[in-house]
């Protein structure tokens, strides 16, 4: 299928540590088993430009945009906007894209969620220092994030996680070491 009723994004550069939240997120969901309606896809940091191409307004749906953003809050914490909340400037990404003037674009047409996570450090236009991972806050926010997705697209977590067990004790599927697995959600 070209287009997909669901498509989830992942937003963000891996190189510069929080910044990569998003396509970590997207990483560890690939790792699940998810219905055939669904497109999960690490735009990196150019998805604010090409977003869009992962769209059809007569096919899609519903839009979840995962990246992070500085809302004042503690780091690790996660906040989700509805796209009817969303208003020019009401999110703008570390690279200063106003990701809600493009997404209140689409809104009418397909029902958008953005889900944010409070890095510890927000990169910076100009920031040339590589840090290849997320900070552990961040990193902790991974499990719920995909929670808060599964729940918005009507996949009941519990069942995910116990088919792709079910699946790697049959030898069909990667064994998983990361961290989504071993840190408990509250």
């Amino acid at each position: 299928m070209l287009y997909s009723e669901i498509v989830i994004v992942g937003v963000g550069n891996p190189l510069f540590g929080d910044d990569g939240f998003g396509p970590a997120v997207i990483e560890e969901m690939q790792k699940l088993t998810l219905p055939d309606n669904v497109t999960i896809q690490d735009g990196g940091a150019g998805a604010p430009h090409f977003i869009f191409n992962f769209l059809d307004p007569e096919v899609t749906k519903k839009l979840i945009v995962v990246d992070i953003s500085d809302f004042n809050a503690k780091p690790g914490t996660i906040t989700k906007i509805p796209g009817s909340k969303l208003i020019p400037g009401s999110y703008i990404d570390p690279h200063s894209w106003d990701g809600a003037d493009q997404l209140c674009r689409i809104r009418d047409h397909i029902d958008t969620t953005v889900i944010l996570c409070q890095p510890t450090k927000v990169p910076e236009q100009g920031d040339d220092g590589v840090v290849m991972q997320l900070s552990e806050e961040v990193q902790n926010a991974i499990p719920k994030t995909i929670r808060v997705i599964l729940e918005i697209i009507g996949v009941d977590y519990g069942t995910t996680i116990n088919l792709q067990e079910e699946r790697r004790q049959r030898g069909t599927a990667e064994t998983c070491s990361s961290p989504v697995w071993k840190i408990g959600i509250n």
